[in-house]
């Protein structure tokens, strides 16, 4: 289902609230929360890429770079579109690790042909680095930069944007605050000890794929 479409971890991220670089802290028995990411959704996309201002990775992957110095995710979105020349890609944020394949193609399939952007939505908001983006978005995306506004969910306002809505805010767990960090390394053991990827997420905190419900697309 989900083998066809390329995936972009975006991990250039300034981690000003983390103090350090979050993309490259030690999660579970990986050397970094990108390796991580990168190591689960691999056998499930054509292509794993991952979203950087520089490649300061230690581990076999594909960058792509950011076209201009500022640090924003749109900037990054719009540099993807700028190398790939593909007609969609899914985007991800490098600290939602709990985010899986099941929630993703919950995502996929309840895209349509009409939406720019497809992207979950939670009971604490919408997760504008988690959903599908399609090319037809890029245009108001370049309208925004030239206004100097980097706000996701502005563009999200004003793309056809459909949101897939989910009853629990466990998978978008975001890893940004250092008590967070914390309270996944209470997890060591299981994440060192488990036998395949799919062990390596908290039983509390995988997320069951039924529970969704999808709204119609706005915009």
């Amino acid at each position: 289902m989900i083998k066809e479409f390329p995936l972009v971890i975006i991990a250039g991220g300034k981690s000003s609230r983390m103090g350090e670089d979050k993309a490259l802290l030690p999660f579970g028995k990986y050397q970094t929360l990108t390796q991580f990411q990168y190591s689960k959704l691999s056998p499930h996309f054509q292509d794993v890429y991952i979203s950087s201002k520089t490649d300061k990775f230690d581990f076999e992957c594909i960058v792509i770079e950011d076209t201009q110095k500022e640090y924003s995710p749109l900037i990054a979105i719009l540099s993807i579109f700028e190398t790939l020349k593909v007609d969609e890609v899914f985007i991800l944020s490098v600290d939602a690790p709990f985010v899986d394949k099941e929630l993703i193609e919950t995502i996929f399939k309840s895209r349509n042909d009409k939406s720019d952007i497809v992207v979950a939505k939670s009971p604490s908001g919408i997760q504008p680095l988690c959903g599908c983006y399609k090319k037809s978005m890029v245009p108001l995306a370049y309208a925004q930069l030239a206004k100097g506004n980097h706000k996701l969910l502005d563009l999200l306002a004003l793309a056809h944007t459909q949101f897939v809505e989910f009853e629990d805010d466990e998978p978008f767990t975001n890893l940004g605050l250092n008590g967070a960090f914390t309270e996944v390394g209470q997890f060591e053991n299981v994440f060192a000890h488990a036998a395949s990827i799919t062990l390596l997420m908290p039983a509390t905190m995988r997320f069951n794929p039924g529970k969704y419900c999808h709204s119609n697309a706005c915009g």
